[in-house]
């Protein structure tokens, strides 16, 4: 069931979400956010391109430009409003529910080596083989992208494409960052020898684990890849300015999508296979099983009872956003809304509000990034004439 409240009760709701969730013990809203002068005053929304197709995710090229994937496996470069569909060879793209063309991220090195890397569902004469980080080369002109190398391959994989992840973000110390999704099987979450339902830490050029990585040790080279684990189908990563916190968002399944505050090595508690007692996928169990693991991580936040699809989720940054400068902003796509939380330094949620210019105006939001100009931008995922919007104090 689809949560369709105005904004006062899209709130209230999302307080008792915070408060009475069952799994775990979450930062409780203010009550001042009960009231419709909490809101985060007036957002000004821009359709920057239309004609998009579930886009996916967004990366800032040095020179303005945008790349956006789309999960059918087509990929647009957006210049100056402008859309044109930059060529390369995804045939071998898994489209299929959930996957397809998802997350994507440019390098770091961009001006020198034109590099950005995707995140996608792979096949082979159309069976499915697994999910896969590729590093591509955007030609000089943009027209066409050609691939560099598979940067990392083995990342498990369901037919059906549900619970495929996957967003790819960098932080500051160069590392990237990969959530992944558990793709609907009981006991990859917590299987440390399995790449699904994590968040993984690599090197950008080379894929290998990074030295400081908290299962480095391990025999297991996919283990030593790990960041966190326990996950359910983390789709969104970011980095809090500043800090250096990484913040996820992660759907939930009828219940409590959650926001984390990720802690190295961690566990996050997710465990549909009920410590491998069922192979069921078993949806009923806490998103975070404190009972099972006493030791995992409790969310910063929980939706409750209900879930809006919470997908990607970014920092606001500069001035220009007054007492916002610095909030976190979660979309979502079953909830059609842009949720925005502030946060104390140590990552606790102090109050979370809903701008009425997103409720339930857009439809399903997919991916949300902050821009280097300061701007946030937003993708639409309703699968016809998609736009990407960004979005600007008034």
């Amino acid at each position: 069931m689809r949560c369709a409240l105005g904004l006062l009760g899209v709130v209230s709701l999302l307080v008792a979400g915070c408060s009475g969730a069952a799994s775990a013990p979450v930062q409780s809203v203010p009550p001042a956010t009960t009231s419709a002068a909490a809101t985060t005053g007036k957002f000004k929304v821009e359709t920057v391109t239309a004609g998009l197709e579930h886009g996916w995710d967004i990366g800032f090229l040095p020179d303005g430009g945008m790349l956006v994937p789309q999960r059918p496996g087509k990929l647009a470069l957006v210049r100056g409003g402008q859309r044109t569909d930059v060529k390369a060879d995804f045939s071998d793209v898994l489209v299929q529910g959930e996957g397809g063309l998802l997350g994507l991220v440019i390098s770091p090195d961009f001006s020198t080596s034109r590099e950005f890397i995707t995140c996608q569902d792979h096949q082979e004469g159309g069976k499915a083989v697994d999910i896969r980080l590729v590093t591509w080369k955007l030609a000089e002109d943009g027209a066409s992208a050609t691939k560099v190398k598979n940067l990392l391959t083995g990342l498990p994989v369901n037919p059906s494409g549900r619970h495929s992840g996957c967003r790819p973000t960098f932080a500051p110390d160069g590392a990237l960052l990969v959530g992944t999704g558990d793709t609907a099987r009981s006991t990859i979450a917590q299987d440390r020898h399995s790449l699904g339902g994590k968040v993984l830490r690599l090197d950008a050029k080379t894929g290998n684990p990074l030295p400081d990585n908290p299962f480095i040790s391990s025999a297991d080279p996919k283990e030593r890849l790990i960041y966190t684990y326990g996950h359910r189908n983390v789709q969104g990563v970011a980095i809090r300015p500043g800090s250096g916190q990484v913040i996820t968002a992660e759907h939930g399944p009828t219940f409590d999508d959650e926001v984390n505050l990720l802690r190295p090595g961690a566990n996050y508690g997710w465990d549909p296979s009920k410590g491998g007692t069922d192979s069921s996928y078993d949806e009923s169990v806490p998103m975070t099983d404190l009972k099972r693991f006493p030791d995992a991580v409790s969310p910063l936040w929980t939706s409750g009872k209900i879930t809006e699809a919470i997908s990607g989720d970014a920092f606001l940054t500069g001035s220009q956003w007054g007492k916002n400068d610095g909030a976190l902003v979660v979309v979502a796509l079953k909830g059609q809304k842009l949720l925005l939380y502030h946060l104390d330094p140590a990552g606790k949620v102090l109050d979370v509000t809903l701008p009425p210019e997103f409720d339930d105006k857009f439809g399903r939001l997919r991916a949300v990034r902050s821009g280097p100009d300061g701007a946030l931008y937003v993708t639409t995922s309703d699968g016809t004439d998609d736009k990407l919007l960004r979005v600007t104090p008034a």
